[in-house]
């Protein structure tokens, strides 16, 4: 069997990442004294209007990507919508701020009511939890643009952080410790590959009973597996934002641990990730087996089991494990230049992966 590969599937991240290059000239044009950092982070950062440079706003935007086809499949709409708030909330997360408001945009081809009311039900519900009011939204009927039964959900959230607490990695230093932090699944990357691995086609009559299968290293069938709703972190890390000792957060998402983390690495530094210091969850050897899949794109793909990573001095990450009960050790910070991140060990053997820009 021919392995499988992102590109194949549909999503060229490497393609992707050199038009961001490019276009990033041209966004940053528009850039006013008012902008803290530069592009990159998890979230942009502007200086709060009226509060004497002492406040931030931090914005991100987001969607679920092709999770949604398999929530179509099997009419499970509402976690999409948890989905969508959480991946937003830990962004903010990544850049210390704590959620303000929420604004989602819902596009199809003709509006099904019972989708939209499960996906406003799951993102209300999130919100809620995290204190974060979604105050509003758009509603769009695209015929022509979406075939029929077919959606698209995004969302915009906007937080606030003392601009003394942006966290964006520039305090990391060589000798600091990386804790990962578990993730429930896939969260929300990835999915274009893995229904190219099942053969999935979007079409509910055959996909049903592909997504019923259950594992038998499992009690829940594919189809709950694969929508199980992206966790959020910030319940977890929000009253530790202050530390002085806390040095860098990373949101794990699409390029993994390897993408995410050379977001946040200062120049003089590397981040050097042990691979087989974490059990990678059964749900992606599954999938790598299936597709035939290389560890190195296993990697680059998906979360491999780490959700979010918190970087800083080793006394606060003994502290923090300690007190969360939960995580790994998966790593370390040196003095180096490029690459920024290397990840080896585990399922990766003797092979190292390194960051794209310096792959």
């Amino acid at each position: 069997m021919e392995p499988r590969t992102y590109a194949a599937s549909g999503v060229d991240q490497a393609r992707a990442d050199s038009i961001k290059r490019r276009i990033a000239q041209y966004v940053q044009e528009t850039f006013s004294p008012g902008v803290l950092r530069p592009l990159g982070l998890f979230g942009g950062i502007v200086e709060a209007p009226g509060t004497n440079g002492t406040l931030a706003l931090v914005a991100t935007i987001d969607s679920v990507g092709t999770k949604v086809i398999i929530a179509s499949v099997l009419g499970h709409h509402e976690g999409i919508g948890i989905d969508l708030v959480h991946h937003s909330a830990n962004d903010l997360l990544a850049c210390g701020a704590e959620p303000l408001f929420f604004l989602d945009y819902f596009a199809t081809a003709e509006l099904e009511e019972t989708v939209l009311e499960a996906l406003v039900r799951g993102m209300t519900r999130a919100c809620g939890a995290l204190g974060c009011a979604l105050i509003g939204g758009e509603t769009a009927q695209l015929p022509g643009v979406y075939t029929p039964g077919a959606y698209d959900l995004a969302g915009c959230m906007v937080g606030v952080v003392p601009v003394e607490g942006i966290i964006d990695g520039r305090r990391i230093e060589p000798g600091d410790l990386v804790l990962g932090l578990p993730s429930d699944g896939l969260h929300t990357n990835g999915y274009s590959l893995v229904r190219a691995v099942l053969g999935l086609t979007g079409n509910p009559q055959h996909d049903r009973p592909l997504l019923a299968e259950v594992p038998p290293w499992s009690d829940r069938s594919l189809g709950d597996l694969l929508l199980q709703p992206h966790r959020c972190y910030v319940p977890l890390l929000r009253t530790w934002l202050r530390d002085s000792r806390l040095h860098g957060l990373a949101h794990i998402t699409g390029g993994g641990l390897t993408g995410n983390l050379s977001r946040i690495v200062p120049d003089g530094c590397r981040i050097e990730i042990d691979a087989s210091s974490w059990p990678v969850p059964p749900l992606f050897e599954e999938i790598r087996q299936r597709g035939s899949i290389s560890p190195t794109e296993m990697f680059r793909v998906f979360n491999m089991g780490i959700g979010f990573a918190v970087i800083g001095t080793p006394s606060f990450i003994h502290a923090l494990q300690q007190a969360l009960g939960e995580g790994w050790i998966v790593g370390h910070v040196v003095r180096a230049e490029r690459p920024r991140v290397i990840v080896r060990g585990g399922m990766l053997g003797m092979q190292i992966l390194t960051d794209s820009e310096s792959a």
